[in-house]
């Protein structure tokens, strides 16, 4: 079979979820809860809203909960100020981004790569969500150049049509029987990926 050139995955489905923490903000999925007047949400659980293993709660509002309450939904993984596609990745077993507008000085816009407390677990190998794609997801053409996460299992909206098997540094690393080449990024930004 010919080779593919590097494609790039398509992030439009994928679950990213904001969370605005100034009341004069529009907000979209849900606003942490915080003290009347619009300050900075805080819950006390942590010198920063959603630090690292904080945990959260999920419905209509996204709001820091002790970690042992039956509230507790979701822990932190990372947490980084600025926007994604300009800091840090987060951790591959991330199940979602939280997107955290500025609430003052004390709370800076950033995002919180967040991991299920149960499953699922879309971040997961094969799982078809997640910011990330990584070894062992599955994905599907959706136009020239640009292929789309969706699970291995044929549960998604999606059918699996190429698995990635290994990433390396550079496409020639890739074995040859490599059918797609995923563009992932990182340290090994090439995705090997062969027809499933």
């Amino acid at each position: 079979m010919e080779k593919r050139r590097v494609v790039r995955v398509s992030r439009a489905l994928l679950p990213v979820v904001a969370v605005l923490a100034a009341a004069a903000c529009r907000p979209s999925v849900g606003t942490p809860s915080g003290p009347p007047g619009g300050g900075p949400a805080s819950s006390g659980h942590g010198a920063e809203f959603l630090g690292p293993a904080d945990c959260s709660s999920r419905g209509e509002a996204f709001r820091e909960v002790a970690c042992g309450s039956e509230k507790a939904v979701a822990r932190v993984l990372a947490r980084h100020t600025g926007v994604p596609r300009d800091g840090p990745a987060c951790p591959p077993p991330t199940d979602f981004v939280l997107h955290i507008s500025a609430g003052g000085p004390s709370a800076p816009r950033g995002y919180a790569c967040m991991r299920n407390l149960e499953s699922p677990h879309p971040g997961d190998p094969g799982q078809g969500g997640g910011p990330l794609t990584v070894v062992g997801d599955c994905v599907h053409s959706v136009r020239e150049g640009e292929v789309r996460e969706t699970a291995c299992d044929g549960s998604g909206e999606l059918p699996p049509e190429f698995r990635i098997g290994s990433a390396v540094a550079r496409r020639a690393l890739c074995p040859g029987a490599t059918d797609l080449y995923v563009h992932l990024g990182g340290d090994s930004p090439v995705g090997c990926a062969r027809r499933v």
